[in-house]
């Protein structure tokens, strides 16, 4: 693997986002945040009436435009959708409230008595110092979240950290996206071809039938995809340059530890990832494609 400038390789990048992910993530799938977002008035049905409001809080009161765009990969319509009647119904205020009170009780949920272990703590600090070291500049999501107080409890602190390690990397992602030349619906698209998850999955993200034979198209022009849509050389090339961007753009916050210190992270996050995992709250296919780039 190549070595970044920060001195952590692109493998570690990647597998520090692998462990992190879940631990983030659980937060739009857990029953107890369920329960918090349907105190506020949304619906609950399916998990996106909760969580464009949870993941877009930080933003303030932004309209479907903003949040389409830094979400990205999301139908502009299904933004819309969630996000035009979501601060009538709660502020983004009582909504950051109602996402602290959901990931706590998830977390004493899941983790039990080990919420309270001097493990967690020990792996929090950690996690804090690489977050703390995030440049946010010309990342929104990052910014926003890392704007926000720290929370006080060693576990919400380790959630508030990976969320913002999490939006760092997204941020990131999406720049790499763009120097690719790879719009919202193509990103999937490419993303798909190349099997990283199901075509049915990527549809969650309420593009319709007509855009994404369209984005097909486009890519197909260029090279990237065949006739049944698979990936070509080239475009497997092409997604693994901006799955390699990403990484060395989501690889400067872990310059302020150690690679000792990195090396206790990784070890320290494990019970702790088998424990969200092992929670079955999270889908065993996701459109991040863990585990496949």
């Amino acid at each position: 693997m190549a070595k970044q400038d920060s001195g952590i390789d692109s493998g570690r990048v990647r597998q520090l986002w692998h462990l992190l992910e879940p631990l983030h993530a659980v937060l739009y799938y857990a029953p107890e945040a369920f329960e918090e977002a349907a105190e506020l008035g949304y619906a609950t049905e399916e998990r996106w009436p909760s969580y464009f409001p949870y993941r877009a809080a930080p933003l303030g009161a932004a309209g479907a435009e903003s949040v389409a765009s830094a979400f990205y990969s999301f139908s502009p319509r299904m933004v819309a959708e969630h996000i035009d009647p979501a601060w009538k119904i709660a502020g983004p205020e009582a909504v950051l409230r109602a996402r602290v009170r959901g990931i706590d009780r998830a977390y004493r949920a899941i983790f039990g008595d080990r919420v309270n272990s001097v493990e967690l703590a020990e792996l929090a600090a950690l996690v804090r110092r690489a977050a703390e070291a995030a440049n946010t500049a010309g990342r929104p999501l990052a910014a926003a979240n890392a704007a926000l107080d720290w929370p006080e409890a060693p576990h919400l602190q380790l959630w508030h950290a990976a969320t913002i390690l999490r939006e760092h990397r997204g941020d990131g992602h999406i720049a790499a996206l763009m120097v690719a030349g790879l719009d919202p619906v193509e990103a999937l698209v490419s993303f798909a071809a190349i099997g990283a998850a199901s075509v049915e999955r990527f549809e969650s993200r309420g593009w319709s039938a007509g855009e994404w034979e369209s984005a097909r198209d486009r890519l197909a022009a260029r090279g990237l995809v065949d006739a049944d849509g698979a990936a070509t050389d080239a475009g497997r090339e092409l997604r693994g340059t901006v799955e390699e961007h990403t990484d060395q753009l989501a690889a400067a916050p872990w310059q302020s530890l150690t690679g000792a210190e990195v090396d206790r992270l990784v070890e320290l996050l494990g019970e702790f990832w088998v424990a969200v995992l092992s929670s079955g709250l999270l889908p065993s296919e996701t459109t991040l494609g863990i585990g496949k780039v």
